[in-house]
């Protein structure tokens, strides 16, 4: 019940086994036309739910090959010539995850998408970015959501998976004595070549484990924009709410909206970075060779697989019904306390030929006169910046503005409203 799934690779890699050998010449025309006759009715049985699974199926391998055999006799028998089944599960193995890599993929865009969409509608909020947790600098809401479409995208280009080197024919791991075609067999299942040593071949699952990084890596991702929805629709920040379909109560609370599937966001992420720490153990200290826990692979695999895909879908629904509000995002900026508009004053200073530690000590002081009166730096009076820093003058109460600040970032990769257009558009043309 564990590796059925991968049945239609299991069926794909000896379909192209069984041609091989025909045209090799060690299978007759004869025997290779009902094997692959019989294997597309293994299939089609597997596609329709009505495989007949016996008790003493030791893996799905063993199932195709058993009922191959009932259907068309003993030509079902010659297909394991030339091969051995170390080199067919490492085999079926690497085509599961091509597949696999596929559909992740596809939930990554989609996910995408979303982020641009909603960074085209609400993306002009301006709100506070953090460091240390901290207000630091106003930012566009749209600069924040392509932000995770960045780091998506370099989680995907990382999950990609290609088909490299076929160990299909390397048997037992000594290779085989039949004169074997493994380059035609490569490249039937879309292998860029054979794989050069027939013993690596069947003694480690390193492309599998560098997959499951990969995945560890994403759902480290979805978990940090998980954990970025739970602080938003706090009451303590209140920047978006989430609605009924995406949101649970409490069970005494009547008031309590909770954003349980952005939790489960974050704590999931654990148990696909635990599928790539076994994978990883799991091969630690083995000598060279097949060994049965080996068998133990395909579990974590498949535990990987199916918790990024369930988190890109519910990060995806999370913010199919998420609603942001843009004054209490305004209210973070505008309160006085976070004087989160001082670099600009420091850089406005620079801009006038002020060393900029010169502009930081004197912003500093600035700062702290504003702390004492209970106010922005913004409305303190302009005579006393001019008493902290001669080179102040009015024009700086203009660039000491939310507005202004983010108009600025014009630099590549900084938050200016036309940048962040630009990045949507980009992004719509590149998503499709």
């Amino acid at each position: 019940e564990v590796d059925r799934r991968m049945a239609a690779e299991d069926i794909r890699g000896s379909m192209a086994h069984a041609e091989m050998l025909g045209a090799q010449g060690i299978l007759t025309r004869g025997a290779v036309k009902k094997i692959l006759r019989g294997l597309k009715q293994v299939a089609a049985e597997f596609e329709k739910g009505t495989f007949p699974e016996r008790p003493d199926d030791e893996d799905v391998h063993m199932a195709v090959e058993r009922r191959l055999t009932e259907l068309i006799g003993d030509d079902g028998k010659r297909l394991h010539t030339g091969r051995s089944r170390n080199d067919q599960v490492a085999c079926d193995v690497l085509l599961y995850l091509a597949t696999a890599s596929q559909r992740v993929h596809e939930g990554v865009r989609a996910l995408q998408r979303r982020l641009v969409d909603l960074a085209a509608e609400d993306g002009d909020a301006i709100l506070p970015f953090y460091t240390h947790m901290q207000r630091a600098q106003p930012m566009l809401l749209g600069h924040v959501l392509l932000a995770y479409v960045e780091l998506l995208e370099h989680d995907a280009r990382g999950a990609a998976f290609d088909l490299d080197a076929c160990p299909l024919g390397s048997g037992a791991g000594a290779g085989t004595t039949f004169p074997i075609d493994r380059r035609a067999t490569a490249k039937a299942l879309g292998f860029r070549r054979p794989s050069p040593n027939s013993l690596a071949s069947v003694s480690a699952r390193q492309e599998a484990t560098a997959w499951a990084g990969a995945q560890a890596a994403l759902a480290t991702t979805l978990s940090r924009l998980g954990g970025e929805i739970v602080m938003w629709t706090s009451r303590e920040f209140g920047f978006a709410r989430l609605g009924d379909t995406v949101s649970t109560g409490s069970s005494i609370m009547p008031q309590k909206r909770n954003p349980d599937g952005a939790e489960l966001l974050r704590a999931q992420a654990i148990r696909v970075q635990g599928a790539h720490a076994a994978l990883l153990e799991l091969q630690r200290g083995l000598p060279l060779g097949y060994f049965k826990d080996l068998q133990e692979d395909k579990i974590h695999l498949f535990a990987a697989e199916d918790t990024v895909l369930s988190m890109l879908a519910v990060a995806r629904a999370m913010l199919e019904d998420i609603e942001f509000d843009p004054r209490r995002m305004r209210a973070a900026v505008d309160d006085p306390s976070g004087h989160l508009l001082a670099t600009e004053a420091a850089d406005w200073l620079v801009g006038r030929g002020v060393p900029f530690r010169e502009a930081h000590e004197a912003v500093a002081r600035l700062v702290s006169e504003a702390d004492e009166r209970g106010v922005g730096i913004q409305d303190v009076p302009l005579d006393r910046w001019r008493e902290i820093h001669g080179a102040f003058d009015a024009s700086v109460l203009e660039a000491v503005t939310p507005e202004a600040a983010v108009r600025a970032r014009r630099a590549a990769g900084g938050t200016a409203p036309a940048n962040v257009r630009r990045e949507i558009r980009r992004w719509r043309r590149r998503l499709g």
